[in-house]
């Protein structure tokens, strides 16, 4: 029971940024001696600090490269494996676009199709524009320029309404023990709600993802229906990938 309270308490604590002491002694009905006890737990683990009357998510800019440094890197298994996304939809199907630079190369890819693109993603967002067949359905919430994307509870709140035929998921790493993780508390609820409401979640990722840990797990592998990624991935993923009978589909990983 305690486990599973730290393990919310943090995961609130890193999604809204900070909450007053008095706010968690409500929201897990506990008494604030254990408040107190169960915070002095998280700020060991070092990913949130005390301040005065509660605590706060602790600044980890490091953990993500700016989108645009992301963006202008050669992007040839990207592009790839946005192709080998746009061949699973069809006309008059529903999807969720995730914000990220694997997943923003999509909407160019599907302009010809009559389908409706549901997204939090900036720059899907604008591509879409150009095109009347496709049906934009826009996330709210407060843009977060960094990564180009649309955050917040409000946002989440408004993607549960909604069920998808597909998701097209990005994320800033794959743990070894298969956790999908991202950097930003602000995305976190939005890829979860995401992954959640759609028939089939697709975690599109380069091959440079897969060992790599970040701050939040908004998923696990076992929770997508396939993974898209490039032929550079470890002979040892591979193997992974096919023991939990993941539909996986390997492109050319070019430069």
């Amino acid at each position: 029971m305690k486990t599973k309270r730290l393990k919310e308490m943090e995961e609130l604590i890193l999604r809204q940024g900070s909450v007053s002491m008095e706010e968690l002694r409500e929201h897990f009905g506990v008494s604030m001696n254990t408040v107190r006890r169960d915070a002095a737990s998280l700020v060991r683990k070092g990913q949130v600090e005390k301040v005065y009357g509660g605590l706060r998510a602790v600044s980890t800019p490091s953990l993500l490269v700016p989108y645009e440094e992301r963006l202008a890197r050669p992007d040839s298994a990207k592009r790839a494996i946005c192709a080998a996304a746009a061949e699973m939809v069809h006309e008059g199907d529903i999807i969720f676009i995730d914000s990220g630079t694997t997943t923003v190369h999509l909407m160019n890819m599907l302009k010809d199709r009559r389908i409706t693109v549901i997204t939090n993603n900036i720059d899907v967002m604008m591509l879409a524009l150009e095109h009347a067949n496709i049906r934009l359905i826009v996330v709210p919430g407060e843009l977060r320029r960094d990564t180009h994307s649309i955050t917040g509870e409000a946002s989440a709140s408004f993607l549960s309404q909604f069920n998808t035929h597909m998701a097209f998921m990005a994320a800033t790493g794959v743990s070894s023990n298969g956790d999908v993780t991202n950097s930003s508390p602000l995305e976190h609820a939005i890829k979860r709600e995401a992954v959640a409401h759609t028939e089939r979640a697709v975690l599109m990722v380069t091959s440079g993802k897969f060992d790599v840990t970040s701050l939040l797990t908004y998923a696990n592998l076992k929770n997508f229906q396939q993974v898209i990624t490039d032929s550079q991935i470890t002979p040892a993923w591979r193997e992974k990938l096919a023991e939990m009978k993941l539909d996986t589909v390997v492109v050319p990983a070019g430069d």
